[in-house]
């Protein structure tokens, strides 16, 4: 039987494994660890210090932090409290942040390991009781290892019920204001038991952490999955380090964003142009050596549980690195859904599809195409809003998940666009684009692209370059692009194919408000900025024409 609750089986792993590691923080290159019974300790002492700073049981709790082993240890404590969590985005600006803040009644804040937090502190209401994690430089008016030595550990901890509210989880905001994804014990342990059994998620694997644990992704797929498996989680120290401790720990269980993916073959290709690789991928001999050696750099020498996540991948790109033997599987679920959801597993996939269903999933798709899902660990609403709340569920009470999705004959789910995605151009004919920017990001020369043709004939690209892209002569750039879409366009429908790709002068970031915090084109604010230029961009002549 499965533990009734995340803080349970912690406590029953603190129990059990009390002088195995659980967590390893990187400091200046050297590694401190905390085993099962040290992280016990430490978080039972900071949930008495709530208590002791008059946050009762029931308080919201915010956790403002990359991911760091202070992070989950902050979200065991606040369950030990019977607290509430409230992660935000460590990328979020002080605009971003206010109103999360506001909204889930946040009645304190752990503050951690931040780039700039100089920039996001307007955003922390004053009334705010602040904790810092000092062990990465950031003091408060309360400081984690002061609270440590202050207070003695919790003993009456918290009893998590299954229906007990345990976490509200904004999203990150693709398409307009975050909303508060309110997710109870009972949904993350439904999760945990259906996923460790259905795709056969390993005891004592070796996790890496780097993905924003305030993404459901990474809450369940890292910092849940330890929880529930015994797992031994690493976490990056930094970007510069990424590749080195990745390296370092040859993970069990690894999941990326596409943009990621995209980013690991750009630099592969970096050092091994592709006509090279085709060659030594040719010969016997050393095509195994080759597939070894470049799994090793990328730290996947181990994984068997490889993931994409997040947002739809190229087939073509999936494709690629399954010939170096690194099989990457795809699921289809959100914040809202909590996961129980469609799977690839590393036994049973098939490129460009995300899967099958975990059992006890309902399923329909609509006449529309909307894939629609009923389970157990559905979200129990967004946060004081009713009316949206009323608008996720049907009359079924099946959640709506804005993805067009269609099944094949095999039982293989494939996303083909999103509804809210869809646009209409002159001739009055609806276009997906997310499965021709799919087909684009093959090219990589690309790093980022959106189908848009809003009051134009036809529809066109706005493409960003990669590094590599951006390594080249502007008649090359031209003649890579062209040959995208002349080998793309006679796969569409004639009202699909696109007229010309126009380049963009500079890449979509999250600094520029272009990128969500999981590294998602926020296509309105792509189109705000730039829909107006669309007629003249169609009139330019050329296939391929410069901002």
């Amino acid at each position: 039987m499965p533990a009734s609750s995340p803080l349970q089986k912690f406590l029953e792993n603190v129990e059990q494994y009390p002088n195995e590691i659980y967590l390893r923080q990187p400091f200046n290159g050297q590694w401190t660890t905390w085993t099962w019974q040290q992280a016990g300790e430490e978080t039972r002492r900071i949930a008495a210090a709530l208590h002791a700073l008059q946050l009762p049981q029931g308080s919201h709790i915010a956790i403002l932090s990359k991911n760091c082993a202070h992070w989950m240890m902050a979200d065991i404590a606040i369950m030990m409290a019977g607290c509430i969590s409230v992660p935000i985005y460590p990328t979020l600006t002080a605009s971003a942040i206010q109103p999360i803040l506001e909204h889930s009644d946040s009645k304190a804040i752990f503050i951690g390991k931040l780039d700039d937090f100089s920039t996001q502190e307007a955003g922390i209401p004053p009334h705010l009781i602040r904790i810092g994690f000092d062990n990465y430089n950031r003091n408060e008016r309360y400081n984690w290892n002061e609270l440590l030595t202050e207070h003695e550990p919790l003993q009456k901890l918290y009893n998590w019920k299954a229906d007990d509210l345990m976490t509200i989880i904004y999203t990150s905001g693709t398409t307009g204001k975050p909303k508060g994804v309110m997710h109870t014990a009972g949904n993350f342990d439904r999760v945990l038991a259906a996923a460790t059994k259905e795709i056969h998620l390993p005891k004592h694997a070796a996790l890496f952490s780097y993905l924003p644990l305030s993404h459901i992704a990474e809450r369940m797929g890292v910092e849940m999955n330890s929880i529930y498996n015994v797992c031994v989680v690493s976490f990056a120290e930094s970007v510069d380090s990424f590749s080195s401790n990745v390296q370092e720990i040859q993970p069990d269980v690894f999941f990326a964003v596409p943009r990621l993916w995209n980013k690991f073959r750009e630099g592969i290709l970096t050092k091994i142009p592709q006509k090279k690789l085709n060659l030594l991928l040719s010969i016997p001999l050393i095509n195994s050596v080759i597939r070894k050696s470049i799994k090793k750099k990328l730290g996947l020498s181990k994984a068997r549980h490889i993931y994409s996540a997040s947002a739809p991948i190229s087939v073509d790109v999936l494709k690629w690195f399954a010939r170096l033997d690194i099989h990457v599987t795809q699921a289809l679920g959100m914040t809202e859904d909590c996961v129980y959801a469609h799977f690839e597993r590393y036994y049973d996939y098939r490129h460009g599809s995300v899967g099958k269903p975990f059992a006890g999933l309902l399923v329909k798709i609509t006449e529309e195409g909307e894939l629609r899902v009923k389970s157990p660990s559905n979200t129990l609403g967004y946060y004081k809003e009713p009316e949206l709340t009323a608008e996720l569920f049907d009359e079924e009470g099946y959640l709506r998940t804005g993805d067009i999705c269609e099944y094949d004959h095999d039982g293989y789910l494939f996303v083909t666009g999103r509804l809210k995605d869809q646009f209409k151009t002159d001739k009055g004919k609806y276009i997906s684009p997310a499965p021709i920017e799919m087909k684009l990001l093959a090219n990589p020369d690309i790093e980022q692209c959106c189908v848009v043709g809003m009051a134009i004939p036809q529809p066109i690209a706005l493409i960003t370059l990669s590094e590599i892209g951006k390594a080249k002569t502007k008649q090359e750039i031209e003649e890579s692009i062209t040959a995208s879409l002349a080998a793309i366009n006679p796969d569409l429908e004639s009202y699909e194919r696109m007229a010309k790709a126009v380049m963009m002068k500079e890449n979509w970031t999250l600094e520029n408000g272009l990128l969500t915090p999981t590294l998602k084109v926020k296509r309105n604010q792509v189109e705000k900025i730039h829909q107006q230029f669309y007629p003249n961009w169609f009139e330019e002549k050329g296939k391929v024409i410069w901002e």
